[in-house]
């Protein structure tokens, strides 16, 4: 939206509105009063209340603020009570407009140096009453704000004072400190970004680089800002805090996202877990000087999966949407942050240029008086006027002694300063010193030869201009908010079973208050359920109090989104083609409340067999035909394990052209699907199945994985994917074989020497930390790994000092102990290093009998039509693969 100066600063008189005389009872249309009015309106609240200036990235009520504190400043705190006075000789509105955007500057901790109780932006804690608290500039406004001599000055509202039109501000401060308004028509909302990446960021600009800067916020967090899109309109931010285990049961939040208080956020908790999405028995605010939120966990529920249960049903993570919008030469503008720096950037390069030139003009005509004054004491022109009778005669004498030194100065000699020298007193002329001033004069001379160096290369001075803030101001301002890339989160994985599911299977109705009815399952509310019918229709629909999905229902159960491991096995008769059908599928990409045929549709179709398995499960069934068939043999067995899986809408294969009695279950069989191939995302930390990271393998329903730690630890986890593993406290990461030794070399704290151990995992517990290393203070980690053989560099330092470098194979130094034991030590000497040669995770050797060779299973929809053939998948067994590791791939260590 852009508005036109002209028609928002026109002082012409309204169509509409009475002239002198008229009769102000009349009646007169309010089309002309709206449009116009309005118009005036949007543009006052845009241009004078809600939306910044980029010049100094402040909103009007601000300049006015730091402008009446810079008039009042004397280098004590004033009352925050008096600088609303003072700043109302500028502002016309209320004093608690002027005390609330004082104390929303004053929080910034940036321009204002507060003294008192000013508030909590973490806890929404407000501030103390005006008459109580204190305020002054800090050293960084003075420096970076206020210049008289490069200001430009408009009269306040009632023309008693002069008033800044914008500060003078040489630093990108809108987007240091962000800001957020609310206009007419428009808004905007700039998020805060780090000092500290601002200044560097204006360095690369003045250096002809491109940019690109993030927001940091004053509450820490972690923020992915993989949809920012430089903070223009349509931009995302997620927003999370952080996290810390104290326990299993125990969680603490010790950073919160942006925008809420820990009040807020202990509110969303409590809400989500009186709903029943979370478990959650006590939640405790210990925040003092740092932020702590305790949680404590309901019992049985797992520290990852409350934690993104927390992202996804709590404040825990929020998402904000930036809108860059600014004043720019009197007109609301909609611009990207790297096109706001760079505009800051050239506004900073103009501001210390004009100081320059000023400073150069000052200097040179401090240098023409020196001069001037020099010549005048020097050669005694003063005596010339001992005998002028006349204040015209002075001048002439005077003018007429300095004639001859006239070529020697810069500029041209005016009347002013012929009366400047009239004012030297006899004290001064008596005490001249020659040489003093001929130094002064040359101090002079070389400052001005500085300025001109600076305006000479006024980039190159710029730069340093914003390296000396950075030294000067930047100390303790490093980023707090971490960038990260988010995973998403699906709300009903992470969902506490928080209802019941009943059903009247023969009438037809599921819900959570049939509760005189048959009890199916505990699940989430959130929670999409897929029913069955005899017909062979099925459906899916929300949880809910009571749902009719069809009468004769055969099978019930939470329908999951692109769950393709979940198998359907399924024996039906074919209406149609009068013959009997068998057909493997899964129920993937379903839309709600929309009916579905497993048969194809035909009249008299029914179901004859039906089997729903988890982990794509393959049964063996035994086929009786009916009594009145003309088949010799009337019964028969039948494995799904020859039939391959395909879709939804296949029609599957002919089992039997007669007609079938019954079909009975005669053995349960295995997966046919092979194991759940799983890859350790470094980004995000979690483990996936979308194929990105580092694969670890594939997993089968018993197989778990090993976690080694930078702290000397190790954990047995599941693959379930909700895990997740921080990527700069991981050491290691593969598949767990119980049998695989793992070769340590680890510095004991209270020794000071270096031991090697080898062991095996004797622990059972899943999910637990054990610290194989030793507990002492000062002890680390230095390697491990599981390769055979496992071959360290270590360099050795002796008494003397004397430095060897010296080579081992852990495998033949010891042998396997116990994982509780100390190990044996590395050397006799003092070690100064340790490097592992070896990789950290070694590949699994598995017994040959084992393997079984594979066959490629085709599970390609496009041959789902019925046929004759059926396709035979035989059970593999492969050897893993040796899973890539930390220090495999430098991303990983950067992080």
């Amino acid at each position: 939206m852009e508005l036109d100066p002209e028609e928002i600063n026109s002082s012409e008189p309204l169509d509409d509105q009475p002239t002198e005389g008229e009769d102000l009872g009349k009646v007169r249309p309010v089309s002309g009063l709206y449009k116009d009015w309005f118009v005036e309106y949007a543009s006052y609240v845009i241009l004078e209340r809600a939306i910044p200036a980029i010049e100094d990235g402040l909103k009007p009520v601000q300049r006015r603020i730091l402008h009446a504190m810079n008039v009042m400043d004397d280098g004590r705190y004033n009352k925050v009570a008096n600088i609303i006075g003072a700043t109302m000789a500028y502002h016309p509105h209320g004093d608690a407009a002027i005390g609330d955007a004082l104390v929303n500057l004053g929080q910034k901790d940036l321009l204002i140096d507060c003294q008192g109780n000013w508030g909590d932006v973490r806890t929404g804690d407000s501030a103390a009453a005006p008459r109580y608290i204190e305020a002054r500039l800090s050293n960084f406004a003075k420096e970076v704000a206020f210049n008289d001599k490069t200001t430009e000055w408009q009269l306040s509202y009632d023309g008693r004072k002069k008033e800044p039109i914008s500060l003078p501000m040489k630093f990108p401060l809108l987007l240091a400190q962000g800001v957020e308004g609310i206009a007419v028509g428009l808004s905007t909302k700039i998020m805060p970004h780090n000092f500290v990446e601002l200044c560097e960021a204006s360095i690369d600009i003045l250096k002809g680089k491109q940019v690109q800067i993030f927001p940091d916020f004053p509450t820490g967090g972690s923020a992915d800002f993989s949809m920012y899109n430089d903070g223009k309109k349509g931009a995302r931010v997620r927003v999370r805090a952080k996290f810390e285990e104290k326990d299993k049961s125990t969680l603490l939040i010790k950073e919160i996202p942006f925008g809420t208080t820990t009040g807020s956020l202990i509110e969303s908790i409590i809400k989500a877990s009186d709903n029943g999405k979370i478990k959650v028995k006590k939640v405790i605010d210990n925040t003092a000087r740092d932020v702590e939120i305790e949680i404590q966990l309901g019992p049985g529920l797992n520290a990852d999966i409350a934690v993104n249960a927390l992202y996804a049903f709590t404040d825990c993570e929020i998402s904000i949407s930036p809108l860059a919008c600014i004043i720019v030469q009197d007109r609301p503008m909609f611009i990207g942050v790297s096109e706001i720096l760079k505009e800051c950037t050239k506004n900073t390069l103009h501001l210390l240029k004009r100081e320059l030139e000023i400073e150069l003009d000052e200097l040179e005509n401090k240098w023409h008086y020196s001069s001037l004054e020099k010549i005048f004491i020097e050669n005694k022109i003063y005596r010339d006027i001992e005998e002028c009778e006349t204040w015209e005669a002075v001048i002439e004498a005077i003018d007429k002694g300095l004639e001859p030194f006239k070529s020697l100065f810069k500029r041209q000699i005016v009347e002013e300063d012929i009366i400047r020298l009239t004012e030297i007193k006899i004290k001064r002329i008596s005490k001249f010193d020659s040489f003093k001033a001929d130094e002064f004069i040359k101090g002079i001379e070389a400052h001005i030869e500085e300025v001109k160096h600076h305006l000479d290369h006024l980039v190159d001075f710029a730069i340093d201009y914003f390296k000396r803030l950075l030294k000067k101001y930047g100390a303790g301002k490093q980023r707090k908010t971490e960038i990260r890339v988010f995973d998403t989160i699906e709300a009903n994985v992470v969902a506490v079973a928080n209802v019941k599911l009943y059903a009247n299977l023969k009438e037809g109705f599921v819900g959570t208050s049939l509760k005189k009815e048959e009890f199916l399952m505990d699940c989430s509310d959130i929670d999409d359920i897929i029913a069955f019918r005899k017909d062979g229709k099925y459906s899916i629909s929300k949880v809910s109090d009571k749902t009719f999905y069809g009468k004769d229902l055969i099978h019930v159960d939470v329908w999951r989104k692109n769950d393709e491991r979940t198998t359907y096995n399924l024996v039906y008769w074919d209406g149609a083609g009068k013959k009997a059908m068998a057909k493997r599928f899964n129920a993937t990409g379903l839309i709600r409340e929309k009916e579905y045929d497993l048969t194809g549709g035909s009249p008299k179709s029914d179901i004859l067999y039906f089997s729903a398995n988890s982990n794509g499960e393959a049964e063996k069934v035994t086929i009786y035909l009916s009594a009145a068939a003309n088949a010799r043999v009337k019964q028969f067995e039948y494995d799904f394990a020859k039939l391959a899986i395909k879709g939804k809408n296949a029609a599957g294969n002919q089992l039997t052209k007669y007609p079938v009695r019954k079909v009975e279950l005669r053995e349960k069989g295995g997966s046919t699907l092979g194991g759940v191939k799983i890859w350790w995302d470094i980004i995000t930390g979690r483990l996936t199945g979308d194929a990105k990271g580092q694969y670890l393998g594939e997993f089968d329903l018993d197989d778990r994985i090993l976690a080694i730690f930078n702290d000397g630890s190790y954990e047995i986890t599941n693959y379930e994917l909700i895990n997740r593993f921080e990527p700069s406290e991981l050491y290691s990461i593969q598949k767990f074989h119980a049998d695989q030794p793992i070769q340590v070399v680890y510095l004991d704290g209270k020794t000071k020497n270096h031991f090697v151990k080898r062991f095996v995992i004797e622990t059972s517990t899943v999910g637990k930390k054990f610290i194989f290393i030793s507990e002492e203070k000062g002890s680390k980690l230095e390697c491990a790994s599981t390769a055979n053989p496992t071959l360290v560099e270590f360099l050795t330092e002796t008494k003397k000092g004397e430095k060897k470098k010296e080579e081992i194979t852990i495998n033949d130094f010891m042998d396997v102990k116990g994982w509780k034991s100390v190990g044996n030590r590395l050397s006799q000497e003092i070690v100064k290093k340790v490097v592992l040669l070896s990789e950290k995770v070694g590949e699994y050797e598995v017994p040959q009998e084992e393997i079984i060779e594979e066959e490629e299973i085709d599970t390609d929809d496009s041959n789902s039509n019925s046929g004759n053939e059926t396709d035979v998948i035989k059970p593999t067994i492969t050897p893993p693969p040796a899973p890539i590791q930390k220090g495999d791939n430098p991303q990983l260590d950067l992080l």
